[in-house]
């Protein structure tokens, strides 16, 4: 109860006030510095506050450069508090005493508390006005636009040619060529090959072997490889008339031989026939004779044999080359670029 009649009496006891602050009690020469004027008041009072908009002037020595109110807080009971804030600078050194402000409110003036600002001389050695200099002269602008244009350009074509080198390099990166490679082949003769297999055939002994399937497999298929080599023709898929009418050119009496051996063979694989020992041995000198009678004068030769690309191929390694060429033209022209428009900056600046 007592605290409630306190405030009562404290807000029923306020009054109009008038305080003034300043921020800075010395300043240099030239400088700034802030006067704050705070008036308390009803909040529907009619104030009139020092306006200097005109005469610029605070006191003699004293000037004021801006004003403006920068605060203003509502109190108890209808009561508010404004702030307004004087910019001031002096050109006279020394202590000037500020004269209260006066306000008017409601029509009843009002004045605030009195105030002292220092105002310092910047110190000046007159033994040495030598270091001091006058301000310089205009001077024309170095940069003309003109002159830097054509190294910009330059430069926008270096830097093309360097992101083209890069892309370019990156597709060379993951376009890998296909490499030509070669081998040596040794050219074997139709009938050394030939006699080679029936040489197997004799240090396998399949002459008395009971399998004479097997030997006679084998026999003809040696035959039918030679005829192929030898005169040209596709004997491993023609039967035997095929064979014997296409080699009635040859000699008749080793054709008859001939047609001796495939008959008995084709008995033996598909009848079931069965010969014998001799006639094994007559059949492989038959196949011998015709072989060293037919055979040419062919030498064993190594040939090179080079890989054959397609034309996908082809156009692979056509852009893999275009792609490793416009590497090295991009990266030099970058660099040449660079290098003339370094010397053309070097010669502008100096």
């Amino acid at each position: 109860m007592l605290f409630g009649v306190g405030i009562s009496s404290c807000v029923h006891a306020q009054k109009v006030q008038v305080e003034e602050r300043i921020d800075s009690m010395e300043i240099l020469l030239g400088d700034q510095c802030h006067l704050y004027l705070t008036v308390t008041a009803k909040d529907k009072s009619i104030l009139m506050i020092p306006d200097f908009t005109n005469s610029r002037q605070l006191m003699p020595g004293i000037e004021v450069l801006e004003q403006a109110m920068v605060d203003s807080v509502m109190l108890d009971d209808g009561w508010a508090r404004t702030t307004y804030e004087y910019t001031i600078t002096s050109f006279e050194p020394k202590l000037h005493y500020i004269a209260p402000l006066s306000v008017i409110v409601d029509g009843k003036k009002y004045v605030g508390n009195k105030l002292a600002l220092k105002v310092l001389d910047v110190p000046v050695d007159t033994t040495k006005m030598e270091q001091f200099f006058p301000p310089k002269d205009v001077q024309t602008n170095p940069f003309l636009l003109d002159e830097w244009i054509p190294l910009i350009i330059l430069y926008g074509i270096a830097s093309f040619m360097a992101v083209l080198g890069m892309l370019s390099y990156l597709l060379k990166k993951s376009n890998k060529p296909i490499r030509i490679s070669f081998r040596i082949v040794k050219r074997v003769p139709a009938h050394v090959k030939a006699i080679t297999a029936i040489d197997e055939l004799k240090q396998e002994r399949m002459v008395a072997s009971d399998n004479q399937k097997e030997y006679y497999t084998r026999l003809t298929d040696t035959l039918r490889k030679y005829l192929e080599e030898r005169f040209g023709f596709s004997a491993m898929e023609m039967t035997t008339a095929e064979i014997i009418t296409r080699l009635s050119k040859e000699d008749p009496m080793k054709v008859a031989e001939l047609r001796e051996l495939f008959e008995t063979a084709d008995l033996v694989k598909f009848a079931k026939y069965s010969t014998l020992i001799n006639e094994n041995d007559r059949n492989l000198v038959s196949a011998i004779d015709f072989i060293n009678s037919t055979k040419t004068e062919e030498v064993v030769t190594e040939q090179r044999e080079e890989t054959v690309l397609t034309e996908d191929e082809k156009r692979k390694n056509t852009s893999f080359t275009v792609l490793k060429y416009t590497v090295y033209v991009s990266v030099v022209v970058a660099i040449a670029l660079l290098a003339y428009i370094l010397w053309q900056v070097v010669l502008l600046i100096e």
